[in-house]
């Protein structure tokens, strides 16, 4: 498998960086590898990098995206924090990423039985944690599905938080980036979003047809 070039990278459309990932996990679920010389990798990324992708996901110990994604050295950025929320730190990693690096996707990735979603599906308060995981509190008000046992006991109603917490980080990409907004307005780059299964390796990609369940107020179609 080749290391991405500026070539490459240049001449990848948005879709093609999403097919790319999509093939990726393909081959992560069948246990098929792409053949990797990673000594090379680094070798030939040491005078610089041209990252297709930009990954937004969790810190989870299973949720590794070159992993996921059956990927190499300097072919994706990767962005990792609990309950994959946004902040402004982030935010100006994805700028970085795609102005001036030259990804073509910016994908967040959110994942089941996610620790920090039921923490703010319990409401935790712990130190410093206790900040992230009100972040992810609107995610919870906006399921609108279950009435009663809205706690991290209930695993769907934790599932279909997870996904809407997905969906509204990738939703504020834009609301809180003019330069994320005017380069996906200009055909530049994609905001993508899913949701991989620690039970399956599967990531379930999301279209505009493939949304949460949530109050409609709260979100449109990418």
């Amino acid at each position: 498998m080749r290391t991405v070039t500026k070539e490459i990278q240049h001449a990848l459309t948005p879709e093609q960086a999403l097919n790319i990932l999509k093939k990726g996990n393909e081959r992560f679920v069948s246990n098929l590898k792409a053949n990797r010389n990673l000594l090379e990798q680094v070798n030939d990324t040491a005078d610089g990098q041209f990252p297709f992708a930009f990954v937004l996901s969790c810190i989870d110990s299973r949720t590794s995206a070159e992993l996921i994604f059956d990927q190499g050295l300097g072919d994706i950025f990767s962005c990792r924090i609990a309950g994959n929320i946004l902040n402004e730190d982030i935010l100006g990693s994805m700028e970085f990423a795609c102005k001036v690096a030259g990804a073509k996707i910016v994908l967040v990735l959110g994942h089941s039985r996610c620790g920090a979603v039921k923490g703010a599906c319990d409401h935790v308060e712990l130190g410093n944690l206790t900040t992230l995981i009100k972040k992810i509190q609107p995610a919870v008000d906006a399921e609108s599905i279950t009435l009663e046992n809205r706690n991290s006991s209930n695993n769907e109603f934790v599932e279909r938080v997870a996904s809407i917490n997905v969906e509204l980080t990738a939703k504020q990409i834009t609301e809180r980036s003019p330069i994320l907004k005017e380069m996906v307005e200009k055909k530049e780059i994609i905001i993508a979003s899913g949701m991989y299964d620690v039970e399956t390796g599967e990531v379930d990609f999301y279209t505009s047809e493939h949304k949460p369940s949530m109050q409609s107020s709260m979100i449109t179609a990418s």
